[in-house]
Order: structure tokens, then sequence, then C-alpha cells
């Protein structure tokens, strides 16, 4: 096995490797020792700090870090009503999404009832051959206390998607997450999926009795320097043993005897989780809350994106006219700053973020100044005069270049913003500040999907038929040129 060193051993044992060299140099150096004592404690005190920092958590510990109160549950379950409120607000006479609306109210008084729930609804997950069945059969007959025990599909199967089985799992209150040996890279990852979706989970380390002593301690180890302590070891149906009893006549009477199941960490681990309960059941509330209001989310962005495209439409083409009538050597896009602020205000308008005129227009300039920053303009601009290139009738006439630049400039700062808003809080009203660096991102990611060389000739054919709607062969040209 490869042991990887952690820094915060590294540190921790340079510390006191230190120590080590002064306390046998103590002797010859009496008075020394008292000026540098202070330096090899601290070196000492803060390697074991960081490795008391860096120490997989305790099942314990891990429930009390998560552990979530009712006021925030309820809160949540609020939030999601008032966004599906929002939703048929906005829904106007669009019958489908009012249907979907209305699927998604009936879930409001499901979630609180859920908050009095007292039966645990724990899962076993894992791979095939792994001894789901087996362990939740070991399990019911322990007879706990109002404990619903479900099973996956098996993960991992060439062909199979483990989505379905995954949901499943987060929908309930623990999971218990079988492996049979050390986690594979695949098993890894599903326990991180299901971490990333705050789900109560421990691992177990099943058939351990298959494994010979040292290696099964080797792969329990392993899996605790990955995992944590909350791994236990079990082997629910453990192989049978032969059995040899030597008679008084001296004959031998030989048998098959199976041992009884070896699941006692599991359970002493388990009496620790299920003694929060509540906790358990509020946990999973919150998690459904949560995905009712981002269902709810997206359908309401779908809405609002339908109402924004066309305001995206409208000002690109202003600000091509606009570029075009007065053309300069080298597209300014801060030109367009009075343009765009009037966008931001109508988009904000449809996503219910409010903002000023004054607010609006300093939003513009820092999309501009970001713009610059970033190179897009320069970018777009040596892209869409490729393209332009391609006939020179029409890309010498006027501010072609300047006008579909500006145009596209326009409409990707406008994409960016629906990005942004979308991922904001459903608030009317909201007066949250605008988080540059957060629309940065999306400015990016916008700018970098649209520029597919099919999508830059389509743009650029419209922005010619509206700026020289008379030049129909040089439309024909760009139409079939390629950058």
């Amino acid at each position: 096995m490869v042991w990887k060193l952690k820094r915060p051993i590294l540190v921790g044992g340079v510390g006191l490797s230190f120590s080590l060299w002064m306390l046998e140099s103590w002797h010859d150096k009496v008075m020394q020792f008292g000026e540098f004592s202070l330096l090899s404690l601290l070196a000492v005190g803060g390697g074991l700090w960081l490795i008391k920092q860096n120490r997989p958590k305790r099942v314990s510990e891990q429930l009390d870090e998560m552990a979530i109160d009712r006021a925030t549950v309820e809160n949540t379950i609020a939030t999601s009503a008032i966004a599906i409120n929002k939703l048929v607000e906005e829904a106007g006479d669009c019958s489908e999404a009012l249907e979907k609306a209305a699927l998604l109210q009936e879930k409001i008084p499901y979630l609180q009832s859920e908050l009095d729930r007292e039966s645990i609804k724990l899962t076993v997950t894992g791979g095939k051959s792994v001894g789901k069945t087996t362990l939740i059969k070991v399990l019911q007959n322990q007879n706990l206390a109002c404990v619903e025990f479900q099973e996956t599909s098996p993960l991992f199967i060439q062909g199979n998607s483990d989505t379905a089985a995954l949901d499943n799992a987060i929908k309930s209150d623990f999971v218990l997450f079988l492996t049979n040996g050390d986690l594979t890279e695949t098993e890894f990852q599903s326990l991180e999926q299901l971490k990333a979706e705050n789900q109560r989970l421990m691992l177990v380390y099943n058939k351990q009795d298959q494994c010979l002593p040292d290696e099964r301690a080797s792969v329990l180890l392993s899996l605790k320097q990955r995992i944590g302590e909350n791994v236990a070891a079990t082997a629910a149906s453990p192989q049978a043993i032969k059995v040899r009893k030597h008679l008084e006549d001296n004959s031998v009477q030989e048998w098959m005897e199976q041992p009884a199941p070896d699941i006692q960490e599991l359970n002493q681990k388990l009496d620790k989780v299920l003694t929060q309960r509540q906790q358990l059941v509020w946990a999973t509330t919150m998690r459904k809350a949560k995905l009712l209001k981002n269902e709810t989310k997206d359908l309401l962005n779908g809405i609002r994106k339908l109402r924004a495209n066309p305001v995206i439409e409208q000002y690109q083409w202003i600000s091509a006219a606009a570029a075009f009538a007065n053309p300069v050597p080298a597209l300014d896009i801060l030109a367009t700053a009075a343009i765009n602020a009037q966008m931001v205000m109508d988009l904000g308008k449809v996503y219910q973020q409010k903002f000023s005129l004054e607010q609006a227009k300093t939003v513009a300039g820092e999309m501009g100044s970001l713009m610059l920053k970033l190179g897009l303009v320069e970018l777009s601009t040596k892209t869409i005069s490729t393209v332009l290139k391609s006939n020179a009738v029409t890309f010498v006439a006027g501010g072609v270049v300047q006008g579909v630049s500006a145009a596209y400039l326009t409409r990707i700062a406008g994409l960016a913003l629906i990005e942004y808003f979308e991922q904001q809080e459903i608030a009317a009203n909201s007066g949250s500040k605008f988080n540059l660096e957060k629309f940065g991102q999306n400015l990016q990611q916008v700018f970098a999907q649209n520029q597919q060389v099919v999508l830059l000739q389509s743009f650029v054919k419209q922005g010619v038929k509206r700026l020289l709607p008379e030049s129909e062969k040089e439309v024909v040209a760009i139409e079939n040129a390629a950058v």
C-alpha cells in the first residue's frame, strides 16, 4: 500500500523533530533552551493543531455540524410557497405552467406534515452483490423502533444510470453505503455526490470475514482515512466454518456451522445516529423543500426568459444602429452605456431586480469596462471582421463592423445578465448589490458559448440585413462564408 503524507503530518513531524533535537542538546545549552523552548513548543503545538483540524470527524461531530432547527426548515418551506405563488402570478394564461404550479402547491402541506414525522427512512445502497438485501434482513431482526428500510437498485451496472437510485437515497433520512473492500473511484464519487446534497450516511465495509485479518485491518484503515470515522465493518452473512468434534471411539465428526451475523459495530453507531431522529427528519424535509424551491425557480426562470429575450433583441439592434450611424475607428463599448443601462433596468424588472437609472448606468459602465478588461471587445470585433471580409463591398460599407459588433456585445451582456439574475433569490424588488465578480463569470461563460462559427455567421447575417437591407447579395455571401 502506498502511503501519502499529508502536509499537517509533515508540519507536526518537523515540529516534533525540532523539539527532540532541542531536548537532546539541552544538557549542553541550558541557557539557550530557555530562549528557544517557546519556539519548539509553538512548532509542536502548531503541528498537533493542524493534525487535529485535518483529522476525520467522528459520527457525533458530523451530526452536530449538520444540526438544523425547525424554524429554519419552516422558513425554507415558506420561501418555496412564495416562489410558487410568484410562478402562478407570472404564468399569466399559460395553462401548462399553471398546471405545474398547482402540482407544486400540493407538496407544501405534505412538507409541513413531514416536520412531525416519527419514523426514520433508512436506505441501503451500493454496488451489485455487496449484501444489501441480507443486511436489511439482519437489521430488521434487531427490532429497531420506527425505522423503515428500503434498498436501491444496484449501482455501477454497465449501461444503467445511477441517478434514480441516488435520488431515492437522497430522499431518505439516512443512508448505509455498502462496499466489499477498499473504495473504487466510482464508489468514492457517489459518496461525494450524496455528501454534496447534505445526505447523512455511513459507509459499511461488509463481508469483512472474507479477508485475512491483516488485509481487513488495512482496508478498514484506508476507508477511514478517505471517509472519516463514520465507517462500520460488518459481516451480515459470515462464511460457514467447519466444526470438528472428536468422539470417545476416536472417530471424528465434522459439519459446517453458520456463524451469527457480525454487526455489533454498526449497531453501536446506528444507535448514536438514531438518538437524533428529529434532526434527521428535519434535514430530509429541508432537502425536499430546497428541491421544491429549485424546481419552482426553474419554471419561473423559463417564463421570465421568454419575456427577457425580446428585450435583449430590441436593445442589441438599437446599439447596432447607434454604432453604425456614428462609426469610430475602434468600437467604444462605453459609448453604448446609456443603451445598456436601459436594458439593465428592463431586464431587472422582468426578474424582479429593481434598479434606479443611476444604478443601471453604473452597472452598464462596469459591464463595459469588464468587457474591455477581458478582451471580449477586441476578440468579437476581430471575429466579426473576419466574417465580413468575405465580401469587400459589405465590409467597407460604413460602420457595419462597429454596428454588428455593438449588437453582438449587447446581446452577450444581456444573456449574461439573464444568467446572473436567474441565480438570484426569488424576491420582489430585490435590493441586493450587483456582484460584478459573479457577473464576470457569467459573462465569460456566455461569450464562450456564443463563439461557435454557425452562431456568428447567423448573427452577422441578421445584422447586415438590418443595417444594409438592400444588400441581399452580400447577405447570401456572408451566409455561405466560413470563418
